[in-house]
């Protein structure tokens, strides 16, 4: 049996577990990240599952995150949203990192919606702003649609000409203009972490194209478009990452701005569920 086969085998498994416990098919898919499980209190929840009580889930060894998959309705459609997402720098390999999405949609889920905190190289994006982004560069030593491929889950040679929704970009920028939050838009690049970059890492990163950094997502985008389904990525930018005036990191302090910018990441989030 190919491994490909064998992971479909484990998706379906999974799948079928959850199944048993909810009543509704989602629509929708939510990754919540460090910091922005805000969100899961403005869902009207149905059903709570643990990731440690789902064949084949991974645990999340990060604080900040929960992990437990929320089902239930947002803006009156169904949705699952991940309190608690998986990193490479846990140890995980691509295919557990994104074992959750291949499972929303074999659940029924079309569209998905990534958030994360990230660092901006940008001059021009403060902290706690909002970046849609509009593409990416994977730097992470690997990609999840390495190995044998199986064609139950989607092509072997993914195209990623649009792998960010300009639709829902648009959808989003105009919520963001009604509402007057401001949205940048730019390019992440994935870095494995979790030590943080070096000035002369920032000034490669900033040559090469990318406007803000994280340690996530990318490999999340890269398997649901493997599967067809649409993508919107929203970056909450929680430190300010400029050689010339770099600062020691606190995590706390970027904790405390993402918790403070996420009632417009809620916002947003809520009426783009109403609209797609």
């Amino acid at each position: 049996m190919s491994q490909k086969s064998e992971l479909f085998n484990r998706i379906e498994e999974a799948v079928a577990y959850i199944r048993k416990a909810i009543a509704v098919q989602p629509e929708i898919g939510i990754v919540l990240g460090t910091g922005l499980g805000g969100l899961a209190t403005e869902i009207t929840t149905d059903v709570e599952i643990n990731y440690s009580d789902i064949p084949h889930f991974a645990e999340s060894t990060v604080e900040t995150h929960h992990g437990k998959l929320i089902f239930g309705t947002l803006s009156g459609r169904p949705v699952v949203a991940m309190q608690g997402r998986f990193h490479f720098y846990e140890g995980y390999s691509m295919e557990q990192i994104t074992f959750p999405v291949r499972a929303m949609k074999f659940l029924g889920v079309g569209t998905l919606l990534i958030s994360n905190v990230c660092g901006s190289m940008n001059p021009n994006f403060n902290n706690g702003e909002i970046m849609l982004i509009e593409d990416h560069i994977n730097l992470l030593p690997g990609n999840p649609l390495i190995g044998v491929n199986d064609e139950q889950l989607g092509p072997r040679f993914v195209d990623m000409a649009e792998p960010w929704s300009k639709r829902l970009i648009s959808m989003a920028e105009e919520i963001g203009l009604q509402n007057r939050i401001k949205l940048h838009k730019g390019v992440y690049v994935a870095l494995p972490g979790p030590s943080l970059e070096t000035r002369a890492e920032y000034r490669f990163l900033r040559a090469i194209g990318a406007d803000v950094v994280g340690m996530s997502t990318v490999p999340e985008n890269i398997a649901a478009r493997q599967m067809g389904m649409e993508v919107l990525g929203l970056s909450i930018i929680t430190d300010e990452c400029y050689p010339d005036a770099l600062k020691p990191v606190d995590i706390a302090e970027i904790i405390s701005i993402a918790h403070s910018a996420e009632p417009k990441l809620t916002y947003l989030f809520k009426e783009l569920a109403g609209r797609i």
